[in-house]
């Protein structure tokens, strides 16, 4: 299976026409046909469902486009990495990261490094922990940043003094609005839209003092923003970490604590045993003498 052949498949896959995506390939339409053709006769496969005016993926053709763009990501990083020399002066850096103000601290790292090696470029991939693990795993990102308490055994982590703090979006219409805080009662009374990530954490779990089959929950989300859209919407209320959604005057929500304060550190994490390349070894040394540095006056 040929890496100039999956890209004309992903090509043709996004463009969803094989005459658009010869045009974007450069290609003759009967050219790639015949590549496309060899490919699904290569994996044994119809690949596509082929209409009159588009063509779609089959089953197997939507975990080939999945599987492909995860082989070109690993070669484009590998190629990247091997052509690093001893002194730094190009490369890139794989970082991902749910959402959460910790990865401000990355940026405040990412910026002095760049301004020692403007050439450097970074790239960021947002989504949940079970996500991040998984790049990680196939050698697709450098670093996670994950909540402490859901790092498995088999990583590395390096502890950030970041605390992010768990609590309840809610309309500003709400009669929770008007508390302080929320209890594990509150939880209990209204719909809520929860972070898959919560059910894996046992601090959550030992907060609320009763089983999660009690809450209501009606929804589950990986990233907040689109879960605040549904709590402007009236859909539910989102349990989530503080700092993250805009909760200013024109939002029509707002954020109230959990009381007992439930608190979470942040850690940035990597395979144990893993290969780095220099660039991110680099940067991890900037980023670690930057923690320990001592606070400015």
């Amino acid at each position: 299976m040929e890496l100039r052949v999956l890209r004309y498949f992903l090509t043709v896959a996004r463009e969803e026409s094989i005459s658009r995506a010869a045009q974007a390939l450069h290609l003759s339409q009967p050219t790639l046909s015949r590549q496309l053709m060899a490919l699904e006769e290569e994996v044994g496969k119809p690949l596509f469902l082929r209409g009159s005016r588009h063509v779609t993926l089959t089953e197997d053709g939507i975990l080939l486009r999945k599987r492909a763009s995860e082989i070109l990501d690993l070669v484009e990083k590998t190629q990247s990495e091997l052509r690093e020399t001893e002194v730094i002066t190009t490369g890139d850096v794989y970082i991902g990261g749910g959402e959460t103000d910790g990865m401000a601290l990355i940026a405040q790292a990412v910026r002095r490094f760049q301004a020692r090696y403007p050439q450097v470029r970074f790239h960021l991939f947002s989504a949940n922990a079970d996500d991040l693990f998984e790049r990680m795993d196939k050698g697709l990102l450098d670093f996670g940043l994950v909540l402490d308490a859901v790092i498995p055994g088999k990583y590395d982590s390096l502890r950030l003094p970041a605390k992010n703090h768990w609590g309840l979006v809610v309309p500003k219409t709400s009669p929770l609005a008007q508390q302080a805080h929320i209890t594990p009662d509150d939880l209990r009374q209204v719909p809520l839209l929860m972070s898959r990530q919560a059910h894996a954490i046992s601090d959550f779990s030992q907060w609320l003092g009763y089983d999660f089959t009690q809450l209501q929950v009606v929804a589950t989300y990986n990233l907040i923003y689109n879960a605040a859209l549904m709590v402007q919407a009236g859909v539910g209320c989102a349990l989530t970490l503080n700092h993250l959604i805009n909760t200013g005057q024109d939002s029509g929500v707002c954020f109230r604590p959990l009381f007992p304060t439930l608190e979470c550190g942040m850690s940035l994490v990597w395979p144990k045993y893993q290969v780095r390349s220099k660039v991110s070894q680099a940067f991890f040394r900037l980023l670690t003498e930057q923690l320990h540095a001592p606070p400015i006056p």
